[in-house]
């Protein structure tokens, strides 16, 4: 059976865990042919393994600008094209400004913008050329966050500020690249189960009802890039129902 995104070569970043595998196995089924970057090549490996031969597998910190620009250059060399990117690489702690430490705040920007910048950088003059191609448009998708939208308690200071950031990036790349057809998608999840909430005690806030999976956060990508070409979906937010912040 054919599938939405049969033809379709995505990369994603982060994708060796959480929303990013996830969304990697939810590409793949709609036919999509896959570019898993992460640091952790093992379980990189391991999840190409599941997906099939195509798969190719990148190890890479998106905070080295060079080293993704080369990754993001042999995806392209590997499989010809690149048509929808998934930025999910992401970075959190979350701790009063004055018990921060700055290291940490340095990791948050390295991450979660500067390797977004990096990886859509390397990406957009091989995503402007698949959209002038059979396809007709390409995708970039930014997973962000709710805390880029609100700041929702102090101790989400940079990590807040980091989703602001990606979220003013992703509108000026949309003004830019409409006319070029490369639609510019940013998913804004409230909680979801994933090392970055467990690791910062998130998950103690969980209502009756739960909170989202990894999976939830893969729908939303997906209905992103597989809208008809006329159609641009920029912005998601989803929370859990229980969820009032």
């Amino acid at each position: 059976m054919s599938g939405a995104l049969d033809g379709v070569v995505a990369a994603v970043t982060g994708a060796s865990s959480g929303i990013g595998e996830a969304t990697a196995r939810a590409l793949a089924a709609e036919g999509a042919t896959l570019a898993l970057l992460a640091r952790r090549r093992d379980r990189l490996e391991s999840l190409a393994g599941e997906l099939g031969t195509a798969t190719t597998v990148h190890e890479v910190d998106v905070s080295d600008a060079d080293a993704v620009a080369g990754s993001i250059d042999e995806v392209v060399a590997r499989h010809g094209r690149l048509d929808v990117l998934v930025n999910n690489a992401g970075y959190g702690t979350m701790t009063p400004a004055a018990e921060a430490d700055l290291a940490e705040w340095r990791t948050m920007v390295d991450v979660n913008v500067n390797g977004v910048l990096a990886t859509t950088h390397a990406a957009l003059r091989h995503l402007t050329t698949a959209a002038a191609g059979d396809r007709g448009v390409a995708d970039v998708v930014t997973i962000s966050s709710v805390a880029g939208r609100k700041v929702a308690n102090p101790a989400v200071n940079v990590y807040a500020a980091t989703k602001h950031a990606v979220g003013a990036f992703s509108e000026a790349l949309r003004q830019e690249f409409a006319a070029q057809h490369v639609r510019i998608g940013l998913v804004e999840p409230g909680l979801v189960r994933s090392e970055l909430t467990a690791a910062n005690g998130a998950l103690g806030e969980v209502g009756e009802l739960g909170v989202m999976e990894a999976t939830d956060i893969a729908e939303a990508v997906i209905y992103m890039v597989t809208r008809p070409r006329r159609v641009a979906v920029n912005e998601i937010l989803v929370r859990p129902i229980e969820q009032t912040r």
